[in-house]
């Protein structure tokens, strides 16, 4: 009899002694102040704070603040100069590349090929201006075009 409540005394000791060290690691692994990088977890109000923090942010990075499209008209020998990034679409009429720099043109991401200075430009083609060296289009006749990123 008494070796079965000496075994019982043992088991009950053991998963009271397990107890202890389980709670104690769990407390420790919990460690972290709420809101420091020691506790991943935040609130839904944190992060719709650092979403918009961010989205107010982005304005100030430069370039263009839009991603409209905006129209516009050349009348006959006028230019249209871009910036790094802008792209531009003509959509009626007739122009041809400017690229003082002789950098290799404009590339035409519809055909997939560069237009080289003083080559038409196709109708519904996008292009995309790579740097902001004076690179863009001349109009041979009154033309429209679309252009955005400016």
């Amino acid at each position: 009899m008494r070796n079965k409540k000496s075994k019982a005394v043992m088991v009950s000791l053991l998963l009271i002694a397990v107890a202890i060290i389980g709670y104690a690691g769990l407390a420790a692994a919990s460690g972290g102040e709420p809101g420091s990088a020691a506790d991943p977890l935040v609130t839904k109000s944190f992060v719709e704070k650092y979403v918009q923090e961010y989205i107010g942010g982005l304005g100030s990075l430069g370039g263009s603040s839009s991603l409209e499209w905006i129209v516009k008209n050349l009348e006959t020998g006028q230019e249209f100069i871009g910036k790094a990034g802008t792209e531009i679409i003509v959509r009626s009429g007739s122009a041809v590349v400017v690229d003082p720099s002789s950098g290799g043109g404009i590339p035409d991401l519809t055909a997939g090929k560069n237009v080289l200075a003083g080559q038409v430009v196709e109708n519904n083609h996008l292009l995309s201006l790579p740097r902001s060296d004076g690179r863009g289009i001349q109009a041979q006749k009154p033309t429209t075009i679309m252009y955005r990123g400016l």
